[in-house]
């Protein structure tokens, strides 16, 4: 395994900046914020671009990838986490039209993967959801292989305001739904994990690396508090709207030792990559940097 960050953070400080910080913190893998160079939507962090995805050269990419290289990193893999199922089809094709970019960019860096977001409609059910999947994906899936990219949908998913009330926008999110990616697209599709997502949803953990471990590309290091008296006013039906607070790895409800040895179960042997969503360490680079730190010396002496 290599402990990595997600660049995200890090909007104003250019790619190489980032890295050298990483390297000399002791990271070992990047992945890189690909999103449009335009703002990004209201989302934190969504507008950070690292990368000029639609400018990109293969000579380009591959010295960036070279250079990231000699200062000790890897790239885990690009990400860019949008709505590909939006029920606005101008802003659908908007996203689709640039996840193709990143994927591209991706096939011309060499970089074997890509991680986003399946997407879906808030105001449809999940099975609707669904069914618009098998519709919008497998071009994108294709356009992918064709490229030499595999793709991989984090289990988020997306609830945390009165916009993304009541389906969410990311139906990739539970193993009801997973294993129907798994079957339908026989594993072109794969999981980038993040163990935060269920904790506020009460899945249980253990078992589900036993049963998705073989599928999982990547993993999101990300921790999640529950805030016991927001949860109390607002209960449990308002998804985690008031109660379930994001933190840095070690200063919320995941199990770090037991996520650790399911995954070295399973066999799970990529990039653990940080992904920094704890207010507590926003405001200046200096704060997001103390809260990598902090992730950093929880995670590091179980990452072997």
């Amino acid at each position: 395994m290599k402990l990595g960050l997600l660049t995200a953070p890090f909007p104003e400080t250019p790619l190489d900046g980032v890295a050298d910080w990483a390297s000399s913190e002791g990271f070992e893998a990047l992945e890189i914020a690909c999103w449009p160079k335009s703002a990004g939507p209201a989302r934190r962090y969504a507008g950070t671009s690292h990368i000029d995805v639609a400018a990109i050269s293969a000579s380009e990419g591959k010295e960036v990838v070279a250079r990231l290289q000699g200062k000790g990193l890897v790239v885990s893999a690009l990400g860019y986490y949008p709505n590909p199922l939006h029920p606005d089809a101008n802003h659908r094709q908007t996203v689709i039209d640039h996840l193709k970019k990143v994927i591209g960019a991706a096939g011309r860096m060499g970089v074997g993967l890509v991680n986003t977001f399946c997407g879906g409609d808030a105001a449809q059910t999940v099975d609707a959801n669904w069914q618009e999947a098998q519709k919008v994906w497998p071009e994108i899936i294709a356009f992918a292989r064709d490229n030499g990219v595999r793709l991989a949908f984090e289990n988020c998913p997306m609830i945390f305001s009165y916009d993304e009330w009541p389906g969410g926008h990311n139906i990739a999110y539970s193993p009801y739904v997973w294993r129907r990616i798994i079957e339908e697209w026989k594993g072109e599709v794969g999981m980038n994990y993040d163990p935060s997502h269920l904790v506020w949803q009460m899945i249980d953990q253990g078992r589900f690396i036993r049963e998705f471990g073989g599928h999982m590309f990547h993993v999101h290091a990300k921790d999640l508090m529950i805030d016991r008296d927001g949860l109390y006013e607002r209960g449990i039906m308002s998804s985690g709207m008031g109660w379930q607070i994001p933190r840095m790895p070690g200063l919320g409800e995941v199990d770090w030792n037991g996520f650790f040895s399911g995954l070295y179960r399973v066999g799970y042997d990529g990039p653990v990559v940080i992904e920094h969503e704890d207010r507590r360490f926003e405001g200046s680079d200096e704060a997001v940097k103390r809260g990598f730190l902090l992730a950093r010396d929880v995670l590091k002496p179980l990452v072997k």
